[in-house]
C-alpha cells in the first residue's frame, strides 16, 4: 500500500490503534504525495510477488498540488495498463481516498481487496 504522511497515514494509524482488524500482510510505505508514484513501482510490486497494490490517497486534500487527484488517476490508469502489458490482471491495483479519520473505511477497503485478490489467485498472473 502507498500512502501519504499527512492525510491518509493517520487514518490508518487509527485503525491500528482502534484495533481493528485487517490482514496483516499489508505494508505500508509513506509518501508525501499520490502524484509521486511511478507506474513501474506497482509493476515491480507485483513481479515481487505482492498480490495487490493499493494506493490510499489524499483526494481533494492534498497540501501540494491542486491537480493531485487528477495526476493520481492518470498515474492508475498507466500502472493499470503496464499491468496488463505485462499480463497482470489491472484488478491488482485499486485506489481510493483515506482520509485521517477513515479508519473503519481503510478496513473495509482492505477486506474488500482482499477479497478480490483471493479471488484472482496467488499468482499475480490473469487466469488463461
Amino acid at each position: 500500500m502507498f500512502s501519504t504522511n499527512n492525510i491518509s497515514d493517520p487514518g490508518i494509524d487509527l485503525a491500528g490503534s482502534s484495533h481493528l482488524h485487517y490482514s496483516p500482510t499489508v505494508a505500508v510505505i509513506s509518501l508525501p504525495c499520490t502524484s509521486g508514484i511511478k507506474p513501474s513501482w506497482v509493476l515491480y510490486a507485483i513481479q515481487r510477488g505482492f498480490d495487490g497494490v493499493f494506493i490510499a490517497a489524499d483526494g481533494d486534500e492534498c497540501a501540494y498540488l491542486p491537480d493531485c487527484s487528477e495526476r493520481a488517476s492518470r498515474i492508475v490508469a498507466d500502472a493499470q495498463a503496464l499491468l496488463e502489458q505485462h499480463d497482470y490482471a489491472a484488478k491488482r491495483l485499486r485506489m481510493a481516498a483515506i482520509c485521517s479519520v477513515c479508519a473503519d473505511p481503510f478496513v473495509n477497503y482492505m477486506r474488500e481487496f482482499s477479497k478480490s485478490l483471493a479471488e484472482l489467485g496467488p499468482s499475480g498472473k490473469r487466469p488463461a
